[in-house]
């Protein structure tokens, strides 16, 4: 069986959160780093007279292995890496402890 190619199926779940909201004057940024296997969404801009910076998704691949480091999104980047074919046996949530890892259904390193 082939291996799925993880960076590009990455980069595909992500660039689906790459939407401005201009009525904020905000603007999402997708940072690639192909090389090194880094991949996050940036909300950047202003809200009214305060400044927006953040990550909502970062997403590392190491040791053959998708990484969730953070995610702010609702519906939750694990369940669409999943649905883009991806299994819960390669993705481990980075964003909980190592001792919570093994309650989650996912890979726990």
């Amino acid at each position: 069986m082939e291996r799925i190619e993880y960076s590009q199926i990455i980069q595909d779940v992500l660039s689906n959160h790459s939407t401005n909201d201009l009525d904020n004057n905000t603007e999402i940024q997708l940072l690639f780093d192909t090389e090194r296997h880094h991949y996050q969404v940036l909300n950047i801009g202003w809200k009214e007279q305060k400044r927006t910076y953040g990550v909502i998704i970062h997403v590392d691949i190491k040791n053959e292995k998708i990484w969730i480091q953070r995610d702010g999104t609702e519906i939750g980047i694990a369940n669409e890496l999943i649905a883009a074919g991806v299994p819960k046996e390669d993705i481990v949530l980075g964003f909980h402890a190592p001792y919570k890892r093994q309650f989650t259904g996912f890979a726990v390193g």
